[in-house]
Order: C-alpha cells, then structure tokens, then sequence
C-alpha cells in the first residue's frame, strides 16, 4: 500500500488588516500597497460606500447627513470583519464607535496610522471631497475633529506614526508588526 498524503497547497487565509486613522494619513495608499504585497484584496470603505450608495460621501452628509452615514458605514464594518483576508482602509470617523473598533479587532488586526494636524493639513490642503473639513480655517478644523476623536483613536493598540515616512516605510512597519502577532 502507498502512502498518498493529501497536500494541502490552498494559500493560508491571514486576517484581515484593518488601517485606521484620520484624514491624510496615508490610509488608501499604504492599504493598496500592503494589498499588493500580501497579494490580498484591497477595500477602501469610502469608495465602496459612495459605489453602493451611488453617490459622494458629501453628497451622502449633505443630503442624508452624518448619522445616516454613520449608520450605513457601521453595517459595512458588520459585513468585512465577517470576512477574512482583506486590506481594508476605513474612514476616519469609523473608530469612534467603539463597536465598530471591537469587530474589527475581533477578526483582524487593526492599524492606527497617526500624522500631526500639519501634516494632515498639507496632505489634504487641495482636496474638495472632505465634507468634514467644509470650515474657513481648515487646520483649525483638523486639530478640533483630532480632539474629538483623541479617545476614540486611543482605543486602537497598534500606532504607526506617519510623520516623515513614505508609505512603502509604512508598509515595512505594518509587515513588521504582523510577523510579531503571529
């Protein structure tokens, strides 16, 4: 009799990697590029919620306003830490709902990816598609909303600082840290 082991040669799933963050932290194009590299699928919630809704985010806050938003964001967080195996950026606000931070944490690893208001405010100085930040004097703006949500952004365990890296650097340290959970 030969001994005719099964191979398994599926591709192991990882959990999902969750970037969180505020604004102008590089959220989008540090998850495209950690996606790329882990060869995973990649879900900005933002765009995925204005493709669902067929509408703009500011369009959703200005017809519909935040809580309906909020509202529509939290049912998409329920549907992807169901899943697994995703790079997902989330919108800056989605942490301050602590339920959503539980599920996210519950299935993945969450990454809270931190600039300082300057910063954010010269990553994001000609962008027209940030409803939040419809105020004359945007930095001020930034550095309220970043007060608001100081607890909230806490609550995350794992902070990558941005200042000063390229995301590719950000991506080495999100790699980094995933080896280190194993």
């Amino acid at each position: 009799m030969t001994n005719n082991p099964i191979k398994n040669t599926s591709t192991p799933v990882i959990p999902n990697i969750v970037l969180t963050g505020f604004m102008g932290t590089g959220k989008t194009t540090v998850g495209k590029l950690l996606a790329e590299r882990l060869h995973c699928p990649f879900i900005d919630m933002d765009a995925l919620i204005e493709e669902r809704e067929g509408r703009t985010i500011s369009d959703i806050f200005a017809t519909d306003g935040e809580p309906y938003f909020r509202a529509v964001e939290r049912r998409l967080v329920s549907e992807l830490s169901a899943r697994q195996g995703l790079v997902i950026a989330t919108g800056g606000g989605v942490v301050a709902d602590p339920e959503n931070v539980r599920a996210f944490e519950e299935t993945g690893m969450l990454v809270c990816l931190d600039a300082a208001p300057e910063r954010i405010l010269e990553r994001v100085a000609h962008e027209t598609h940030r409803p939040l930040l419809a105020a004359p004097d945007r930095e001020k703006r930034i550095r309220d909303l970043l007060d608001k949500r100081r607890a909230a952004y806490a609550s995350v365990s794992l902070h990558i600082d941005t200042n000063g890296l390229t995301p590719a650097d950000v991506v080495e340290r999100i790699v980094e840290e995933m080896g280190s959970h194993d």
